[in-house]
C-alpha cells in the first residue's frame, strides 16, 4: 500500500485567507517576478489540460486574482461559464475588477465548495493545493463536482528534482522570495511561502490521493524550469 500522503496546510485556513487579503494588491505582480514571467506559461499549461471546449462549464478553486479563471473563460466561450472560487474576500474583489463574459466569482471555501454535484465539465485549482488543511478533501470536492468524464487540473509548486535544482530553488524561495515581498509590502507573507512549498507531498503522493478519490487516468509531469509540477485526473 502506498504511504499516506500529509493530511494538509497546518496553518488555519482564516489567517492563510487574511493573508491572501493583505497581499492582494501585490499578488499578480509578485508572481511574475519571483517565477521570472514563467507563471503565465504554466496557467495557459493547466488551462489546455482541462480540455475545455465552447459552451462548457469549469470551476476554478483558489482562483486568487483570477488569471486562471479568465483563461478559462475564453476557453468556454461562446456559451460557457466558469466560476471562480476562493477562500479571500480581498482576492474575490481583486478579481472581479477585471470582468470576462460567462466568468463570475464568489467567497468560498475549498472544503465545500457552493457548487452541486456533475455541474462542470472541469475543476482547476493553481497554487491553490498546498493551501488548504486537508489536500484529499479538496480534491474529493473537486471531483464532486465534476461531471462524467471531467478533468481535475492541479497546478503546484513543487521541490525539484536533483541536488542543484533544489539549491537554487531554496535559496531564491527561502530568501530572494521573502525579501521581495517585505520590499513590495507584502510582510511575512512571503516568508510563508517556502514553508508552504517545504510541507506539501511529493508529486506521486498527490497523484495517488487523486486516485483515492475516484479519479483515473492520473498523470503528472514537471513544467520548465522543474519548479511546478501539473496533475491530471479524470472523473470516472
Amino acid at each position: 500500500m502506498p504511504e499516506r500522503a500529509r493530511p494538509g496546510n497546518a496553518v488555519p485556513a482564516n489567517e492563510v485567507a487574511s493573508m491572501f487579503d493583505r497581499i492582494a494588491p501585490i499578488y499578480d505582480p509578485m508572481n511574475t517576478l519571483m517565477t521570472l514571467g514563467f507563471d503565465a506559461r504554466w496557467r495557459r499549461a493547466a488551462a489546455r489540460a482541462a480540455k475545455l471546449e465552447p459552451g462548457m462549464s469549469a470551476v476554478d478553486v483558489a482562483c486568487g486574482s483570477g488569471a486562471l479563471t479568465r483563461l478559462l473563460g475564453a476557453a468556454v466561450a461562446p456559451g460557457g461559464s466558469v466560476v471562480g472560487v476562493d477562500l479571500s474576500p480581498g482576492m474575490v474583489r481583486r478579481a472581479r475588477r477585471r470582468p470576462a463574459p460567462g466568468v463570475s466569482y464568489v467567497t468560498g471555501d475549498a472544503m465545500a465548495l457552493p457548487l452541486e454535484a456533475a455541474s462542470v465539465d472541469a475543476a482547476t485549482i493553481a497554487f491553490g493545493l498546498r493551501n488548504v488543511p486537508d489536500y484529499e478533501r479538496c480534491l474529493a470536492e473537486m471531483a464532486r463536482v465534476n461531471a462524467g468524464g471531467g478533468r481535475v487540473v492541479v497546478l503546484e509548486l513543487a521541490t525539484p528534482d536533483g541536488r542543484i535544482g533544489r539549491a537554487v530553488a531554496a535559496t531564491w524561495f527561502r530568501h530572494g522570495v521573502p525579501l521581495l515581498g517585505r520590499l513590495a509590502g507584502g510582510g511575512s507573507a512571503y516568508a510563508y511561502l517556502p514553508r508552504s512549498v517545504d510541507h506539501y507531498p511529493p508529486p506521486e503522493e498527490i497523484a495517488n490521493l487523486m486516485r483515492r478519490v475516484g479519479l483515473r487516468d492520473v498523470r503528472w509531469r514537471r513544467l520548465a524550469p522543474g519548479l511546478v509540477t501539473l496533475h491530471v485526473g479524470r472523473r470516472a
